[in-house]
């Protein structure tokens, strides 16, 4: 069985294919390139952004962005390491 932490990544991973093959007009593409310039973060809250997060999971599974745009190969290729 496989852990939370496991499941949570590999659904992360699914949504970063899903948002890297979406045309550049798509509503989900253009929230993910707005940026907040006079952003303070509340006290105590995390540092780590989705993007940060997505990075390291890449980092530590030791995939690369490219191939998320092809979705077969990107599905196999995370469905290999449940």
């Amino acid at each position: 069985m496989a852990s939370i932490e496991d499941k949570i990544r590999d659904v992360r991973l699914k949504w970063f294919g899903h948002i890297r093959r979406r045309s550049m007009d798509a509503p989900v593409t253009r929230c993910k390139n707005i940026n907040r310039l006079d952003c303070k973060r509340s006290r105590g809250r995390l540092k780590k952004s989705w993007s940060k997060v997505i990075r390291h999971d890449l980092k530590t599974l030791g995939l690369a962005e490219d191939i998320a745009q092809v979705r077969m190969l990107w599905r196999s290729t995370i469905e290999a390491f449940r």
